[in-house]
């Protein structure tokens, strides 16, 4: 069993492409699903996604098994994270230390957040992650 955390893209890839944890744990920020909410949300305002369809997706991503973490050492982490990279949003920074702190490797497709990883956990693509749970 590999634990991945995940953010809310990776997320959203994998409600969209049917996808389950299976043997596998899912972990995130305590903000994941509202994270994922926001960018359904803008998808909608921006006529890119039809509101049921966004819907749709916000079902399934509460059956999505994922532990989610917000607690006080997880946001001190992220807290710590963030003075260390220089980051400005202190929330950037949660991804990465949930993966720190609960995960084996950290999922993203996101660049900053990727190279933010280097010597802190593995980090791998989404790619990876559809081969492990297929």
């Amino acid at each position: 069993m590999t634990r991945f955390a995940i953010d809310a893209p990776v997320a959203l890839r994998l409600v969209r492409d049917g996808l389950s944890a299976g043997e596998h744990q899912l972990v995130g920020a305590g903000a994941l699903r509202s994270q994922a909410m926001q960018l359904l949300w803008a998808e909608v305002r921006a006529g890119a996604l039809p509101e049921a369809d966004a819907r749709a997706l916000l079902e399934a991503l509460a059956a999505l098994k994922v532990r989610l973490l917000a607690d006080r050492v997880s946001r001190s982490v992220a807290w710590r994270l963030a003075g260390q990279l220089d980051w400005e949003d202190v929330r950037d920074a949660e991804p990465l230390a949930v993966a720190s702190l609960q995960a084996d490797v950290l999922v993203t497709d996101d660049a900053r957040l990727a190279a933010a990883a280097d010597g802190i956990v593995e980090r791998v693509g989404y790619d990876a992650l559809r081969r492990a749970l297929a």
